[in-house]
């Protein structure tokens, strides 16, 4: 039996890659954004994903074509913030909604079919940089924290009908969006050095991880937070930073020489 997916956020770098993967691995795709990702075998619903009734109406719209929703992949959120003392309550109200609430609304809309089937994958797209912070994001932060969290406690509560709940939480990736943020090659370089295995992730490889968590076999890591850095969050950045260790670990000095 073919699985229909619904795919937020899928004009975005992940979420186009995303959409682009389970479609080659046999999916039905529907996508949800404000932009017509223009992909070849998806259908596009234009919808705010922070509006409960706009979500509402995408859910009962890809259910009347594709008769239901077998997976959620909420790739919807963006990436922006401010120190804490210089960020307004509407800049935190943003954030949150953009990758924390449109996450709830959308899963809330399919979760009662999924219960009625006894079955289902919910995927969220979240970031190391809730573990790891990077300066300046304690909204963005919170958001991708809250988004862990949730799955966890999604799990212990709808596991018992065949739901698996994954997040899946990338470090940087090479998408337009986050290169836009970086001073050119040069950056990328460091970013690179910032991990054991020297790799910045594509969009195509977390499609990859989010395939798997797709998949019924994410059962059994129901509850649990996909990451990947690379490494970058499992060793001490001063072993990164100082040529003495970085030696003795393989890597080149930091200068490239």
């Amino acid at each position: 039996m073919t699985r229909t997916a619904l795919v937020t956020g899928a004009a975005g770098g992940i979420g186009r890659a995303v959409a682009a993967r389970l479609l080659s691995d046999g999916l039905r795709v529907a996508g949800l954004d404000l932009v017509d990702p223009g992909l070849p075998g998806a259908t596009y619903h234009r919808a705010d994903v922070t509006d409960a009734d706009e979500v509402a109406a995408a859910v009962r719209s890809v259910t009347a074509e594709h008769g239901g929703v077998d997976v959620l992949v909420a790739c919807a959120g963006v990436t922006e913030g401010a120190p804490l003392d210089r960020t307004t309550e509407e800049d935190w109200d943003r954030v949150l909604r953009a990758n924390l609430t449109s996450a709830f609304l959308c899963i809330r809309a399919v979760l009662p079919a999924m219960v009625a089937a006894r079955g289902g994958a919910v995927v969220t797209i979240g970031s190391v940089l809730h573990r790891t912070a990077a300066p300046g994001l304690p909204a963005y932060a919170a958001a991708k924290g809250a988004l862990a969290a949730l799955g966890r406690q999604l799990a212990v509560d709808y596991g018992r009908f065949g739901i698996s709940f994954v997040t899946v939480s990338p470090g940087w990736v090479r998408t337009p969006a986050t290169e836009s943020r970086l001073d050119g090659e040069g950056d990328l370089a460091r970013l690179r050095q910032s991990n054991p295995a020297g790799l910045l992730a594509t969009p195509e490889q977390v499609a990859a991880a989010v395939a798997f968590a797709a998949s019924p076999d994410a059962l059994l890591m129901n509850g649990q937070e996909f990451v990947l850095d690379a490494g970058a969050s499992a060793v001490s950045p001063a072993s990164l930073l100082r040529d003495g260790h970085r030696v003795r670990m393989g890597l080149p000095p930091l200068d490239g020489a």
